[in-house]
Parts: structure tokens; C-alpha cells; sequence
């Protein structure tokens, strides 16, 4: 193992979670869903509290451990999670309520994003977790940044996907859409942006 790869087990193993979250993830390995690392829940869960986000929304439900985390550093807000697979919302569901999350602070909506997201009224949201079919991120994020008040934050998951934007001969369209989205992100004068390393990378972005 080298050292980078020592470091990010460290910081995942660092993190402890809840006995709902567990069991999150664990419903998630077996749905074979990839949940955000516990290093980057954690993360979700700071930067919720930083900007004290009162209304999320989260691109891609899963099976609720991303939400979980987010509602854990903001005990007070209402979630709306956006996922085109049932069983994932019936599994996150699920999770809400054995980590006794009230419904009145759920809005699980069933459907693609793309067609969901349009609808949404633009600057009425505090923070915006982008982690979806990575394909379609450009996109996402553009919708992001249109739904968040200034100030407010969007954050991208799995941002490095697996080591692959970094590596110059990886040019799937998943790779470079991300190197894509971060060239254009790193040129804009709209918002601060900075990329953790940890898990499969969060790109973090304040809208100016």
C-alpha cells in the first residue's frame, strides 16, 4: 500500500459511524450501490453545518447513507433526493426512519433528474449533492448552481473517478467529462472551488 493510499484509509477509518448509517451502507453493498466513502460523509456532514443548509437537495438517493450524513450535520433541514430507481428510494426509505428522520423533512422524488431538476425553483436551495449517472455531471451542475442562493454550495461526488481523471490516458467520457467540468470550473469567476482527494474525490463549489 503506498502512502497516499495508507493516508485515505486512514481518514476513512478515522471517520465512526452511526448504527443507521452502518446499515446504510450495508444495504447499499448489497444493491450494489457505490455510497459516498466514510471519509466524505463526513465531509457532507461539516460542510452542511458550515453553510448551516436549512433546504438540500441530493442528486442520487442510493440508499440513504449520503443523506443520512448531510441530515446529521444539518439536524434541521429537509431533504429533497432525486433517484430514477425505486428500490434505492424504498431501501433510503427505509433508513430515514430507523435513523428517525421525520417524513415532513423528506421529499423523495422518483424519476430522472435531468427531467426533475428544470422544475425546481433556482436560488431556493442551501446546498446541492451532486452524486448521479457521472455522465450527465456537466449538466447536474450546471442545474446545481442555478437552484443554490448565493452562497450556498454544491458539492460533486466521486469528482477523481477512481484515480481516472487524473490519469491523462483515460479518455472514457466519464473522465472527460470530469476533467471537462473541472477545466471550467477552475476558469470561472461564479464560485470558489477547491477538490478533496478523499474517497473517490468531492469537488466542493461556493456560488459567488
Amino acid at each position: 500500500m503506498s502512502e497516499k493510499e495508507a493516508n485515505w484509509k486512514f481518514a476513512d477509518d478515522y471517520v465512526s459511524e452511526s448504527a443507521p448509517i452502518a446499515l446504510a451502507r450495508q444495504n447499499s453493498l448489497e444493491l450494489g450501490i457505490a455510497a459516498v466513502s466514510p471519509a466524505v460523509g463526513a465531509q457532507l456532514a461539516v460542510l452542511a453545518s458550515a453553510v448551516k443548509a436549512r433546504t438540500i437537495v441530493e442528486i442520487g438517493t442510493g440508499a440513504g447513507v449520503s443523506g443520512l450524513w448531510l441530515l446529521a450535520g444539518s439536524p434541521k433541514a429537509t431533504l429533497t433526493s432525486i433517484d430514477s430507481e425505486p428500490d434505492h428510494q424504498a431501501a433510503a426509505r427505509q433508513a430515514f426512519a430507523e435513523a428517525g428522520v421525520s417524513m415532513g423533512r423528506l421529499r423523495l422524488i422518483s424519476g430522472r433528474a435531468l427531467e426533475v431538476l428544470p422544475r425546481m425553483n433556482e436560488e431556493s436551495y442551501d446546498l446541492v449533492l451532486v452524486d448521479a449517472d457521472p455522465g450527465c455531471v456537466i449538466e447536474y451542475v450546471e442545474h446545481g448552481l442555478r437552484l443554490v442562493r448565493p452562497g450556498g454550495m454544491v458539492l460533486v461526488a466521486n469528482a477523481l473517478w477512481n484515480g481516472s481523471v487524473a490519469n491523462p490516458a483515460r479518455r472514457d467520457s466519464v473522465a472527460t467529462a470530469f476533467r471537462t467540468l473541472l477545466e471550467e470550473i477552475g476558469s470561472s469567476t461564479a464560485v470558489l472551488s477547491t477538490l478533496s482527494p478523499a474517497g473517490g474525490g468531492l469537488l466542493q463549489l461556493v456560488r459567488l
